[in-house]
């Protein structure tokens, strides 16, 4: 294998060269995780492990489940919401619900705050990365999973509509043809089914200036996509964005909405429900 991992187009890899893709590939895991496969991808194309090539990405996802049926890497390390099971919640008896209670209790902080806050994101592969820090901050995550549908778009709208506060939308998205325009569909369509709501919807990424600044990785523009006319250069994936950096992009919009000493006193009050609950849970287990 030559330089930054390029190789002749009827060259196969040898055990060294494989050896070398793991080994970068423990490291991108190392640095941040969980990650997506296609993220893992994008930061080994950054490293020059890998050639940007769809080709590249499957051999990426062919080592990667190689390496979790190994073990080499534990299976939480790689982000996948593409599956998912459907089961009602239910336990063996009273005392186990009183105690799935207790840990699984949290006020609703935002109930004191004077905003009203969503996170957006087009691509549901994603959304575990996202959900780690909305679920801390207890933010929903609106996953579109593409264009939005209608009853979505509708069930999002009277959300906001009966909060009653000023809401504020961040969204994340490819920057492509489509990417940008679901932007625009989203806005749309709250403001039609919230007509009267104080909403602010903002892009935070992919943007323009992130693509400069941190020399995001691009791919070639789907001419497919009937929007693609409109639109000027290469495309680049949500993906494409450091999970760290993502993460970080998530938290700073959450908390400038955040009223400080209003979060602290609902943190008290959190703390004092709880031993109220493990007091009767106690009071249970010893009747």
């Amino acid at each position: 294998m030559s330089v930054n991992g390029s190789r002749s187009i009827n060259q196969r890899r040898t055990h060294a060269d494989m050896a070398e893709i793991r080994a970068a590939i423990l490291e991108v895991l190392a640095e941040d995780r969980p990650m997506t496969v296609r993220q893992v991808y994008y930061r080994l194309t950054v490293s020059g492990a890998i050639e940007k090539t769809e080709k590249e990405y499957k051999t990426v996802v062919r080592v990667l489940t190689d390496m979790r049926r190994s073990g080499e890497v534990p299976f939480p390390w790689i982000a996948d919401n593409t599956r998912s099971m459907r089961k009602p919640y239910s336990c063996p008896n009273l005392e186990s619900a009183l105690r799935d209670t207790v840990d699984a209790y949290r006020r609703s902080y935002w109930d004191e705050q004077p905003a009203y806050v969503e996170v957006w994101l087009e691509k549901d592969a994603l959304s575990g990365v996202f959900f780690e820090v909305t679920r801390v901050w207890d933010v929903p995550l609106m996953v579109t999973r593409g264009y939005p549908s209608i009853s979505f778009l509708h069930d999002a709208g009277e959300t906001i509509a009966g909060n009653a506060k000023r809401a504020f939308l961040y969204y994340f998205g490819d920057h492509d043809p489509s990417g940008v325009d679901i932007t625009r569909a989203v806005e749309e369509g709250i403001r039609e089914f919230a007509p009267g709501a104080d909403v602010t919807l903002e892009r935070i990424a992919v943007t323009e200036k992130q693509i400069e600044a941190w020399n995001l990785p691009t791919r070639p523009t789907k001419t497919s996509d009937a929007r693609s006319k409109d639109f000027d250069g290469e495309s680049v994936e949500v993906d494409a964005i450091p999970p760290k950096t993502l993460r970080g992009l998530i938290e700073e919009c959450i908390c400038r909405n955040i009223d400080g000493k209003a979060w602290t006193a609902s943190k008290r009050r959190e703390r004092f429900d709880r031993r109220k609950l493990a007091s009767l849970l106690q009071g249970r287990e010893q009747a």
